[in-house]
């Protein structure tokens, strides 16, 4: 029996659903060691252009394909294109691509918790940059710790879900995005009163030209293309719970405002304290949780500033979990036509599953080296999603939506204009066709080639 489609119970949940699942840890904790690594102003710049010319036109065309299907990613090219098979592999790829990507991302999460604990618990305050290290490598080293704050992220992000789509997901993502935005307000205020904000927000927000070379332009071109989770269909489901009264081009705008807003108050938090406390803005990854902790540990109040930010961090990547578990969920309970609790409950499980490789590569399974060198069984599943999944499945969507052997451009311009607000234009369709899927093969290419 074919299940009755959900639907989300309004349009700013809408928004803030789809911006959710964009925002998280790429936005609060990728984009502030980027933008130190690329020295600031000018990587933030280019990080905006191609914010326009590269995500708002994707993610026009997966909400258009989601809204038009009526069907879960996994079955949306079979339900648009069912006579072009050519076409259908991309349904598989995106479950499998939202799959990888949750591998890795609750363990990742499940860090931030963890340090949310610590620093509620006041165990960070007042300790050494050698003892904040140490705080770092003794989490990795635990397999307990490690598998245990992933499954608590796993396990309560089905446990939302097991409530249904506006019960469980609409509601409390509705709640968790506007504490966010809350949180990230007083932080940032908070921040702007450091002795060293003014050195900090220059080196943020003014654009240093002589430090612009090729790599700036490429990290600002994958941080771009990659904050927004585009080409796994993870935003093409939100797109098929939501009705017809408002055009695509128009929300994909609204919510990469809201997205781009999350990245760059996170920067105004974390650089003005990097000043301050003489924390290398260019520290790398290890910038949230070894960086960010010292600022805490020897700062006035620092356990309750250290608890608010790590708060705002975990439902940043809440939001991306919960989004992305729901696309799971969709696609899972298409194929089979089991309940939403069934599929929760062997979801729940089969993730926790997937997701150990992940936990354990950096304690029982930490001899294991995908790439050589130091690289891990999270670098693997990483490289997978966002360097091969994410681009070449962006390239399909656009490829789609251009063809006519696909969706095709005059159905992408119905389905994507119907509604009020802005409007996919016609002298886009040489942009769209032509130069877009050239732009995100270059992004393909280059990120392969740097990579190794």
């Amino acid at each position: 029996m074919e299940q009755q489609r959900e639907r989300l119970g309004s349009r700013l949940g809408f928004i803030l659903l789809s911006a959710g699942c964009a925002i998280g840890c790429g936005n609060v904790w990728k984009f502030p060691w980027m933008c130190g690594q690329y020295g600031g102003g000018a990587f933030v710049l280019l990080y905006l252009v191609f914010l326009v010319i590269l995500g708002l036109p994707v993610m026009t065309m997966e909400f258009s394909l989601g809204r038009a299907a009526q069907t879960s990613p996994v079955r949306m090219y079979q339900t648009l294109a069912p006579e072009q098979k050519r076409w259908h592999f991309q349904g598989a790829a995106s479950l499998a691509g939202n799959v990888v990507l949750m591998m890795f991302y609750t363990s990742v999460s499940g860090w931030i918790l963890y340090y949310f604990v610590k620093s509620l618990s006041g165990s960070m305050t007042g300790l050494t940059p050698e003892a904040v290290d140490g705080v770092f490598s003794g989490m990795m080293g635990s397999p307990a710790i490690m598998v245990g704050f992933m499954a608590l992220v796993v396990v309560l992000g089905f446990a939302v879900l097991s409530l249904g789509l506006q019960g469980g997901v609409e509601r409390v993502t509705k709640y968790m995005m506007l504490a966010l935005l809350g949180l990230m307000a007083v932080l940032a205020i908070h921040s702007f009163t450091l002795s060293g904000a003014a050195e900090g927000l220059r080196f943020y927000l003014l654009p240093d030209f002589s430090r612009l070379d090729g790599s700036v332009v490429v990290g600002a071109m994958n941080q771009a293309f990659f904050t927004l989770s585009l080409g796994i269909g993870s935003m093409a489901i939100f797109g098929s719970y939501i009705g017809k009264e408002h055009s695509l081009m128009g929300e994909s705008l609204n919510i990469i405002v809201l997205d781009t807003a999350v990245a760059l108050v996170a920067g105004l938090i974390i650089f003005p304290a990097c000043f301050t406390f003489r924390v290398e803005p260019g520290a790398g990854p290890r910038l949230l949780f070894i960086a960010m902790a010292n600022v805490f540990s020897g700062m006035a109040g620092g356990r309750w500033w250290g608890s608010l930010f790590f708060l705002f961090m975990f439902f940043a990547a809440m939001s991306t979990v919960l989004a992305v578990f729901e696309n799971i969920l969709a696609c899972v309970r298409e194929l089979t036509g089991w309940s939403r609790r069934k599929a929760c409950l062997i979801c729940c499980a089969a993730i926790l599953a997937l997701s150990l490789p992940c936990a354990l590569g950096f304690n029982l399974l930490s001899g294991v080296h995908p790439f050589g060198g130091d690289s891990g069984i999270l670098d693997l599943e990483d490289f997978i999603v966002s360097n091969c999944l994410l681009p070449l499945g962006s390239l399909v969507v656009v490829l789609f939506c251009t063809r006519k052997s696909g969706f095709g451009w005059e159905r992408f311009m119905e389905e994507a204009n119907t509604g009020k607000g802005l409007r996919v234009k016609r002298w886009m369709r040489g942009y769209m066709t032509y130069v877009l899927p050239l732009i995100i093969l270059a992004v393909f290419l280059i990120g392969i080639v740097t990579f190794f």
